[in-house]
């Protein structure tokens, strides 16, 4: 049996409020989904091999504010975790924009 494995010391956080919910929840979508509005946008307006090249790059640029996100709210003990879009929303909200959350 294998017993080598990362603890978590910090569930993710619950977050109480509406506006706390909300604002975790629009950042959850910009996560998600800006690459693909970007590609579908560039394409009608200009042509299919702008939106596609843009659409790759928005990508990569994604993935770098994403990294950025987590590694700057999540305990470093924890960063080894996978964590999805949701998560690492809830994360900077919770640690970076709902300060009250931090008081209790």
């Amino acid at each position: 049996m294998q017993t080598d494995f990362i603890n978590q010391i910090e569930p993710t956080p619950k977050l109480r409020t509406k506006k706390c919910k909300t604002v975790a929840f629009i950042l959850k979508l910009l996560l998600q989904y800006t690459s693909f509005f970007i590609g579908i946008v560039l394409w009608y307006k200009y042509d299919y091999f702008i939106g596609i090249g843009l659409f790759l790059f928005s990508l990569l640029v994604m993935g770098i504010i994403k990294s950025y996100l987590r590694n700057s709210v999540i305990p470093k003990s924890q960063q080894e975790y996978n964590y999805t879009d949701e998560g690492i929303a809830t994360w900077y909200t919770a640690s970076e924009l709902c300060i009250e959350l931090k008081e209790d």
